[in-house]
């Protein structure tokens, strides 16, 4: 699972872990495989929010169906008496169209084959050490599928300080992708809040995991092999590379921004391969070699800030013209007038959202 309008991006990331994606559907792409390829893409997946394993599928009109055929779920693949359980469920175009309904049922069977709690649903995002049961009922098709990852695949554990408006980790990768940087060349992000983008960079750059300091869910799984997932992350440890091959910076003219990107990277291990400083936009150092200038900019949606991000974004794109001859840039942009300031030919790479606000990646050069 993955945002909505990344999908093409999240297949380019199983691919390159060497999982060979299936179908895509908005906001995921499918694909066939083993529990090494779960822990894989947990591990090493930088755009992806979650990682769901599909337990059954079944028709069901009636509840008395829909009860008989839960019994069947292996639910004790994926729960012990110790565990909670939680479901999320979905209803569309089906006779059981109450979801809560839907969920007291299948509770019932998890308990019964378990012994396991089951708690209510929340709409927000929780931490809690719960299963959840992803449940899909269209036109009387039940899917049910099982959350592997546990807490969202964003958390990769070192963003704890963070700037005005924070970039998800899963966006800030999506966006390096869809850039075409190539891991090889300088990044630069002229306003880089909590350095989001330039951490990411430096994991990439290093081929560090995205998942390794933290834990998912599939660990708690009873038939989960350690020895094997020890073995996995053990091989991606090997293949991190000790530094960058090329310059990674990061400025902001907000001091609280920079002490948050630098408490940030040092969490995520990438302190010693980031350059980060306190200066204005107007200020901004580009390395001799051409590589990406790549960033976050404020979408300026409060009143009274319009004239200042015109402002912001014509003394970006005159440092593009003027002082970064053979770079390429990458904005995340919510406001076609404000790229306009630019004066620069853009293409958009993708359109999803961050924090509820319609966003596009539009790229160009200097």
């Amino acid at each position: 699972m993955t945002a909505p309008g990344i999908e093409s991006i999240l297949a380019r990331d199983l691919f390159a872990m060497g999982i060979n994606p299936d179908e895509t559907t908005t906001g995921g792409v499918s694909f066939n495989g083993k529990i090494e390829h779960v822990m894989r893409a947990n591990l090493w997946s930088r755009v992806a929010n979650r990682v769901i394993v599909r337990v059954d599928e079944f028709h069901a009109s009636t509840f008395h169906e829909l009860e008989r055929k839960a019994k069947k779920i292996e639910w004790a693949r994926f729960v012990s008496a110790a565990q909670t359980v939680r479901f999320r469920v979905t209803c569309r175009k089906s006779k059981l169209y109450h979801s809560d309904a839907v969920a007291e049922r299948l509770g019932k069977a998890v308990t019964a084959a378990t012994g396991a709690n089951v708690e209510a649903e929340s709409d927000e995002e929780s931490e809690a050490e719960s299963q959840l049961f992803i449940v899909r009922i269209v036109n009387d098709e039940v899917s049910v599928s099982v959350d592997s990852s546990g807490a969202l695949l964003h958390r990769r554990g070192y963003r704890q300080a963070v700037a005005k408006a924070p970039l998800r980790e899963t966006l800030a990768a999506a966006m390096l992708y869809g850039s075409e940087w190539n891991m090889i060349a300088p990044l630069v992000d002229p306003m880089c809040g909590s350095g989001t983008i330039a951490i990411e960079g430096a994991l990439m750059a290093r081929k560090i995991a995205p998942g390794i300091n933290r834990p998912f869910a599939f660990e708690q799984w009873p038939d989960h092999d350690p020895t094997a997932w020890e073995a996995i992350k053990d091989k991606a440890r090997s293949t991190a590379l000790p530094k960058p091959p090329a310059p990674i910076m990061g400025s902001d003219r907000d001091a609280g921004a920079i002490t948050a990107s630098q408490e940030n990277a040092a969490r995520a291990g990438v302190a010693d391969d980031i350059d980060l400083s306190e200066r204005a936009i107007s200020a901004v150092e580009l390395p001799e070699d051409p590589g990406w200038v790549i960033s976050n900019p404020p979408y300026g949606l409060r009143l009274g800030e319009s004239d200042t991000l015109r402002n912001l974004y014509a003394q970006l794109g005159k440092i593009m013209r003027d002082r970064a001859h053979g770079y390429r840039l990458a904005l995340l942009s919510a406001d076609e007038n404000l790229e306009a300031q630019l004066r620069l030919e853009l293409a958009e790479v993708f359109r999803t959202s961050n924090g509820g606000i319609p966003v596009r990646l539009v790229v160009g050069r200097g």
